[in-house]
């Protein structure tokens, strides 16, 4: 082999290394675009505490922020095996600090989760608890002068 075929091997190199990396930094972008805004799990449009958790538990959901992030991982995994890039530590920052985001969102949907099944067995606990109704009281109450 001559020393320009070699040549031509180090540029094709650099430009697969570069697309890889391209293609790292384009999915990290679009798995961040997948993730909630802020403002859809601050905000809320409910009658209820039940519709407000409802919405949350909706507004909680990475969507297909896991995907792109596993295409992130799989060609910067694959760079990085093959000596691809020459600083890759700002990738690898932001696939730590995106894995940390979906872990959140995960973890807070699935509390949300766990008080949308409470509230409502909640709110039927409270409503038999505690004394008889009035009416109740008063109907006993007439019984009573009934059989003297």
């Amino acid at each position: 082999m001559s020393q320009a075929t070699f040549g031509d091997d180090d540029e094709l190199f650099g430009e697969a290394a570069n697309e890889m990396r391209e293609d790292v930094e384009a999915s990290l972008a679009d798995a961040w675009a997948a993730l909630p805004g802020a403002d859809d799990v601050w905000d809320a449009d409910a009658d209820n505490v039940l519709g407000v958790l409802n919405g949350l538990n909706s507004a909680l959901d990475a969507g297909d922020a896991e995907d792109h992030l596993r295409d992130a991982k799989k060609w910067f995994t694959m760079g990085q095996r093959a000596d691809a890039f020459d600083d890759a530590d700002d990738l690898e920052e932001e696939i730590a600090d995106l894995e940390d985001a979906i872990t959140d969102i995960s973890e807070a949907g699935e509390q949300v989760s766990e008080l949308t099944s409470t509230i409502p067995a909640l709110r039927g606990t409270l409503e038999g608890a505690g004394p008889a109704d009035a009416d109740d009281t008063d109907d006993a109450t007439d019984d009573e002068e009934d059989e003297e």
